[in-house]
């Protein structure tokens, strides 16, 4: 009877050893159930940032595997110029607690403070399109176009294509941008300049610019063709501005008679380049910016990891000659 009871006690304390090492070893981790990742837009107002939502939202269907309640918002301001309307959409993001933040600065310095007080709330921040000034410390990782090398792309459309017309690299030629001091607007622009003042003897007569918004692009588009009657080429810096410029080229009758280079890759320039409108338009990948956007905020806020600080989503130049290839047809939209 004894010897029944020290084995009995003995099978007690390896019974407690066992559960008391089941109860120290630390529970696997795993992702939240649920929570929202906030993607941001200079405005909701182009098929542009909606190919941007596209790609959020695939990103989302994928995630949600993982994570069941997880949700994805997009919003915009009504138009990339109202600054103010976006700073208000990021700290109305920040006040109901987002996991992360993809955000499209419309402006790269006023949206600092709203970015900084992001950090501050422990909310991650990833910027796509326009790299913010200032303190890169205040976000996580920059995700666009390399805007400088498509603004360079699209000088060299510009010159060789002016060449093969004219046989010479003289003559004026016009910048239809969009909105001063963003970004995306000094890479792509700065690049293109840069390109025509070292490859080329062209003179660049005027820089317009339309604050994205399609009926004023047409506009100064008319008015700068009406006043250099002898314009050899003509650059449409993003979507809705080279949409108004390839408008007034059109109704001007000169497609096809003038250099013109586009920038995006919306229907309606895609049309432009099927018809001779635009000689080529260098073509982001917006959908991989809402896409990469969304996969790496959730890498950084759901999963704790660490991801590259800069990632380039890529560009191809499109022209009617490549414009039905597959490489064309995976950023055209």
């Amino acid at each position: 009877m004894k010897k029944q009871l020290v084995v009995l006690m003995s099978l007690l304390v390896v019974v407690s050893m066992i559960m008391a090492g089941c109860s120290a070893a630390p529970a696997a981790t795993s992702a939240p159930t649920g929570g929202e990742i906030a993607v941001i837009v200079k405005t909701g107002n182009s098929s542009f940032w909606q190919n941007v939502q596209s790609g959020a939202s695939s990103a989302l269907k994928e995630l949600q595997a993982q994570t069941p309640k997880l949700s994805v918002t997009f919003l915009g301001a009504q138009s990339e110029s109202n600054v103010n309307e976006e700073i208000n959409i990021v700290e109305n993001a920040i006040n109901r607690g987002v996991k992360a933040i993809v955000l499209a600065p419309s402006d790269v310095t006023a949206l600092q403070p709203a970015v900084k007080d992001a950090k501050t709330a422990g909310i991650p921040v990833l910027i796509i399109d326009s790299k913010l000034n200032g303190d890169a410390s205040q976000y996580v990782s920059f995700l666009a176009t390399d805007n400088n090398a498509a603004g360079e792309a699209c000088g060299k459309a510009m010159v060789d294509a002016i060449k093969a017309k004219t046989g010479s690299d003289t003559g004026k030629i016009a910048i239809m941008s969009y909105v001063a001091g963003v970004g995306s607007e000094v890479g792509r622009v700065g690049g293109f300049k840069d390109y025509i003042a070292k490859n080329s003897h062209l003179t660049i007569v005027t820089t317009q610019y339309s604050n994205s918004d399609m009926p004023t692009a047409l506009n100064q588009t008319t008015n700068v063709l009406t006043a250099n009657p002898d314009l050899v080429g003509i650059f449409g810096a993003n979507e809705p501005t080279a949409i108004g410029m390839g408008t007034a080229i059109k109704n001007a009758g000169l497609a096809g008679k003038i250099v013109a280079i586009g920038f995006d890759g919306a229907a309606q320039l895609q049309a432009f380049i099927k018809d001779g409108t635009l000689n080529a338009i260098a073509v982001q990948s917006s959908f991989q910016m809402g896409y990469l956007g969304v996969k790496n905020a959730y890498a950084v806020a759901f999963l704790n990891q660490t991801i590259p600080a800069t990632i380039d989503t890529g560009f191809i130049m499109v022209t009617k000659d490549n414009i039905d290839s597959q490489d064309a047809k995976n950023v055209l939209y």
